[in-house]
């Protein structure tokens, strides 16, 4: 009987707990971090740097009557250091940093979650200045679409999010920073002024942020002399600072694996292939007739490259197969930063994409499985000319297509009539076929250096773009 009494005393003090916080308390010397960890987010960082030196010296904006904002939201893609940046700003201005994720404000109890919600914002007035940081916020900030009942647990959960951002004072020095990467999915009464007013785009970085990412956890690990973390950082354009840190990660790992004291260039070069096609399978056993069409089909996406001027130039290509799947790759890097691209670079782009097939084509008189993902990206290109870009002659600058969750692979939906839709597909239809007919006259009329490029690649299995031009210029030389 007093066993079974204890369970019930022992059962009814966790209910009472349902609505106590669960958020993490850290101080400066726990986060440890401060702004000189974050590389490649200047504009972020100085936004935030406000905020910083309001927890400083709140009395300056007193003074002038000036309000911060009582919410920062930060926005991007996933890895681009958005929790980072919140333990940044708590470790400059010496605060107390209250954090918590979206979802464990979210429970089966009706009114557990805003409770919980009451109990933060209330251990935060104890303890200001401090910053409460939400993670995930969209978990309990959606829009409200009226499909549910006022009693609806995340709808009470929000409403009392609200509440309290309008209930506190904010020059007592609580800010409240906040991360998402669905801001299109978040509720419009949560971003309206007085709320999260501030919102702060954490976006991938740059090709100058990438190289000042890779050195500063290049600065972790015991590096050999000479490393060039510029051609790292032309090599990943579209990484995140997350992969960036994996990449220089697995580069230690590999000179570990290898017996080597320190990490060198070439294990840079090779953890970057690493992250983007996984690790080499030594032991995979492919026939002498796949290792031909495979080595055609990668030389064909070279040659048409290099054949084009509005094509990126070639920086390897393997025909080593990967654990991701791929027999075989051909690197491309540019050699400066581009932010837009123009008709032209999409054609030309498209056209490499078919290179691979074509060589299959021109050589074989067939086509195998491997041009898949080629065929797969060549069809996004051409789709996104059409329907987004006004890259059509037939559409003039006419938007038929919307992206949904832009920092989350960016899906896309039609927003256009069925008549229309089949028209759109056969523009795509037209521009891809225009531009496999352009990589094949391009093979055609260079089939010369197709056959002797194939045949190298066969024997190494690997070569570099400075080997494949080398190649070429030979060739055009003797052709003069």
């Amino acid at each position: 009987m007093k066993n079974k009494k204890f369970g019930l005393f022992k059962g009814f003090g966790r209910a009472m707990s349902f609505g106590k916080s669960s958020a993490k308390v850290y101080v400066k010397a726990r986060t440890g971090k401060s702004f000189a960890d974050v590389a490649g987010q200047d504009e972020a960082k100085e936004a935030l740097a406000e905020i910083v030196d309001f927890l400083h010296s709140p009395e300056k904006y007193a003074d002038i009557g000036a309000k911060l904002p009582k919410g920062a939201l930060l926005v991007g893609p996933p890895g681009t250091g958005k929790t980072l940046l919140a333990q940044a700003v708590a470790g400059e201005a010496n605060v107390p940093f209250f954090s918590i994720s979206g979802s464990e404000f979210v429970e089966m109890f009706v009114g557990v979650g805003a409770a919980k919600v009451r109990d933060l914002f209330g251990q935060a007035a104890e303890k200001a200045p401090c910053i409460v940081f939400i993670d995930e916020i969209d978990t309990i900030g959606k829009k409200r679409d009226g499909q549910t009942g006022g009693s609806d647990e995340r709808e009470q959960t929000l409403n009392q999010l609200l509440t309290e951002m309008d209930g506190f004072d904010g020059n007592k020095g609580v800010v409240i920073l906040a991360a998402t990467n669905r801001p299109d999915f978040l509720d419009p009464a949560l971003l309206r002024p007085g709320r999260f007013d501030r919102r702060i785009p954490v976006e991938l970085p740059d090709l100058a942020g990438r190289e000042a990412i890779l050195r500063v956890h290049g600065a972790r690990v015991k590096l050999s002399s000479g490393i060039d973390f510029s051609a790292i950082a032309r090599a990943t354009a579209g990484a995140s600072g997350a992969e960036l840190a994996n990449i220089v990660n697995e580069a230690a790992l590999r000179a570990v694996r290898s017996g080597r004291g320190c990490v060198g260039q070439s294990d840079l070069e090779e953890s970057v292939e690493v992250v983007i096609a996984g690790y080499q399978r030594k032991n995979a056993v492919i026939s002498q007739k796949e290792k031909e069409i495979i080595a055609y089909h990668e030389i064909g996406h070279a040659l048409v490259a290099a054949m084009q001027k509005d094509s990126a130039s070639v920086h390897k290509i393997t025909i080593i197969p990967r654990t991701s799947g791929a027999l075989g790759y051909t690197m491309q890097v540019d050699e400066n930063e581009r932010f837009l691209m123009s008709k032209e670079d999409i054609i030309a782009k498209i056209s490499v994409l078919t290179g691979g097939r074509s060589a299959e084509e021109l050589i074989f008189n067939t086509c195998t499985t491997g041009a898949a993902n080629d065929i797969e990206k060549a069809t996004k290109l051409a789709r996104a000319m059409v329907t987004r870009f006004g890259m059509s002659g037939k559409f003039d600058m006419t938007a038929l297509e919307t992206v949904n969750d832009r920092y989350l692979g960016g899906d896309t939906s039609l927003v256009c009539s069925a008549e229309t839709a089949a028209k759109v597909d056969e523009e795509v239809n037209n521009i891809i076929r225009t531009a496999h007919e352009k990589a094949l006259q391009i093979l055609s009329d260079n089939r010369e250096q197709l056959h002797e490029l194939a045949q190298y690649l066969l024997d190494r299995e690997t070569i570099t773009g400075d080997e494949f031009r080398a190649i070429l210029d030979k060739k055009a030389a003797v052709a003069v």
